[in-house]
Formats: C-alpha cells, structure tokens, sequence
C-alpha cells in the first residue's frame, strides 16, 4: 500500500479531533461544552452547520446525557462521537461503564483537565484514571497530529465486529488542545475509505435467529437491562474476552493506517525512544513525552545512556510490551500526572509497578507525581529525575520511593 499524498494545515489538538471526526462518515455527534474541550464540539458545530459534514449534532444538557444520547444512537446502528473533559467525563462516570456494558462502539475525546476541588481548568490526568476499569480502550496522543490519527483509528478499532468496544482518546488540555501545530491530513475519501461503513456482529435472537446486534423494529433485541447473579459475571468477562482480542485489532490498524500515512506510533501500543541500550528510563503518558525525549538526546550527547518509554495504550494495558522494555534497566522513573491520594504514588505508577512484578529483573523503579493541575514540567526538573535515575542505578537503592516534581514542600 503505497503512502498517500497529504497536505498540511495548522489545527490545534481539539480541532484535530474535530477535523478526523469530521472525515470519519459520522452519524450522531451528542455534545456538551466543558474547557478545555469545548473547541472540539464548536469546530464540529460549524462543519454540521456549513453543510460540509452528514451528520445528526445533539446539543444536551449534561455531559451524562451527551454519553446517553451517544450510547443510544450507537445502539441502533449508528456511529457516535462525543468529548468531554475533567468534571463532565466524571458526570459521565454511570454512562461511561453503562456503554462498555453495552458493547457500543462509540469513540470519545477526553481532553484531560483537572478535577475539583479547587476548580482548575487545566491538565493533569486525574479524569480519565478514574475511568481505567470502566472497559474502555484508552489511547494516549503526544501531540496534535497523533491525536488526528488516534481518533480516525479509534472508529475502526470500536467497530470491528469482533470488538465491540467503546474507545477514549486523550490528549493533554491546553498542552495540545490549544496549541496550534502543522497536522499532516489524508485526503477526505481516504479517510473515510480507511474507516468503512460500519460492520455488525450476528447474534441469536429469543427465536434462535441470527440477526444483527444492533436495535432494530424489524429484529427485536434488549440491551442493557436488569441482568441478576445469573448472567452479570458471564457478562462482565465477555468484556475481559473483548480485551484480550483487542491488541491484535489495534495492531492491525495501526499497521495499516502507518502504510497509509507514513506515520506509527511506536509498535501501536508502547513508543520506545532510546529504550534499547538504555540504562535508565523514565515512562510517561501524553506531552511531556516530548520535552523528555529533548532531555533524553542532551543526555545522550554527554553520554549518559538514558531513554523514555511512552504508553500509548493504557486499556488493554500493554504489559509484555513494558515488561521487555524495563526489566533489565538499572533505574526507572515513572512520570505521574495525577495522584493516588492515599495509595502510595499515582495510579500510572501502580500500573507499570505491577507489570515488574512479573519480569524476571526487578529494576529499581520510583514515582515521581508532577504537573498536577497544569503546573509545567520543565526540562530542569526531568534533568534532575535523571539525576536521581543515575545515583539509584549506582548505589541499587532507592530512598524516596514516592516525590512530587516542582512542588512547593
């Protein structure tokens, strides 16, 4: 499959969402507006209202009913978008696991904001790590144009028969939403070519039939409803099936929209820079991969074998994938930008901690919680995790297995 030809445009990270949404042949798009998100669904509202887009836009009360309207249109058939952020994905919190349930291939964007108390407007991921056991795939963008190809992604992945689930896309509020970068996109029919029409699986209705999964007068089905001890456990690890599958099909469509675009991310599921021959490795999620990999190259110059491992998939968690990546490392660092009040480190540290506890070498490993609530996370303070890296590979011990980067003590 030859590279196709693409142009370049400036859009910032909401309105490449918008713009891949508005290539993906969508039919309903329920919103809501909550900053840092808000320039998604505007940007999509102008497309709709232009004429440019096909598309049902549902104007709702509540990020829970933006989530309930997107559930319901998905059901029927339909393919469904929405976006939220912070306290609206948290609104969303009952519709967020009511759609997993459902197995209703609807793509959300999570521009990630703070959640109160105090109200902040701004980045850190303590939204969407409260969805982590919802059953939602969640893919992670470091920059605006891998949120562009993240969200055209996410449709194919949602709606593959064999599928079936909901899938977030996360990009850093105001670190990507708002700043404005060079996006490279593929030509409209492509895209919506690469997406296809929507497949449904067959299932059995109460007459033995095979009829499509989806709400149709003509094949009557029920979805979502009362499920007692008698079913709800076989329910409940379908969904865990469901996962279990779910790396190959995302594989697979990140291979194929990279010989499409030109463009991968890592292996689709881990973004392994400098990672081989490193001897000490910091792992992140979002944008601040890119300020790390800066620190990592002047690191390298002096000598220092350090790299950085980004997730990009969070759900399915990747866990061969950062366990071959980590465990023969002499130091690990994971950046956290969110916080497990209570729990001993954030939550992304609990993840990558706990996939260690199966490698064969256990490498030294720290949390560092950094960036909450927006405050930035300049290259002196990642110079300074290296810092720590080098002295804890040196010595094998680790004297605060839990800090907080630029924060006021």
């Amino acid at each position: 499959m030859a590279i196709i030809e693409q142009k370049t445009i400036p859009l910032n990270g909401d309105e490449a969402v918008a713009y891949a949404v508005k290539q993906s042949d969508v039919d309903v798009v329920a919103a809501y507006p909550i900053t840092p998100q808000t320039i998604i669904v505007e940007r999509f509202s102008e497309y709709v209202a232009n004429g440019e887009v096909d598309t049902e836009f549902v104007c709702v009360e509540s990020e829970h009913s933006a989530l309930a309207a997107s559930l319901t249109a998905s059901l029927t058939g339909a393919r469904a978008f929405t976006a939220t952020a912070s306290a609206g994905l948290a609104l969303m919190h009952e519709m967020v696991y009511v759609t997993a349930g459902c197995r209703a291939p609807v793509v959300m964007a999570v521009t990630n904001r703070a959640l109160s108390a105090p109200i902040n407007i701004h980045c850190d991921h303590s939204d969407v790590m409260a969805e982590r056991d919802s059953g939602w795939i969640q893919l992670w963008a470091e920059n605006a144009q891998e949120v562009y190809d993240s969200i055209i992604q996410a449709f194919r992945i949602a709606e593959h028969p064999d599928l079936m689930t909901p899938v977030m896309v996360n990009l850093d509020g105001f670190f990507l939403s708002h700043t404005l970068e060079n996006v490279q996109v593929l030509p409209d029919n492509v895209v919506r070519k690469f997406v296809g029409i929507r497949q449904y699986p067959l299932v059995s209705d109460t007459q033995g039939k095979k009829v499509p999964f989806k709400l149709d007068p003509d094949f009557p089905l029920t979805m979502g409803p009362l499920d007692l001890p008698d079913y709800y456990f076989e329910h409940k690890r379908q969904q865990e099936e469901a996962m279990h599958i779910a790396p190959k099909i995302i594989k697979q469509v990140h291979d194929e929209y990279a010989k499409l675009s030109g463009r991968s991310y890592g292996n689709g599921f881990v973004d392994a820079y400098n990672v081989d021959d490193a001897e000490i490795v910091t792992v992140c999620l979002g944008s601040t991969a890119g300020t790390t990999k800066t620190v990592v190259d002047q690191l390298r110059s002096k000598g220092i074998k350090a790299g950085v491992l980004r997730v990009r998939t969070l759900r399915p968690l990747p866990v061969e994938d950062i366990m071959r990546a980590l465990e023969n490392k002499k130091a690990v660092a994971v950046l956290d930008r969110s916080n497990s009040v209570g729990g001993q480190g954030g939550p992304f540290f609990h993840e990558i901690r706990h996939v260690l506890y199966g490698a064969q070498s256990h490498p030294p490993i720290v949390d560092y919680v950094y960036g909450l609530g927006g405050r930035d996370m300049p290259p002196a303070l990642i110079q300074n995790i290296y810092k720590d890296l080098e002295e804890i590979a040196k010595t094998g011990k680790v004297k605060n297995l839990v800090q907080f980067a630029g924060v006021r003590e």
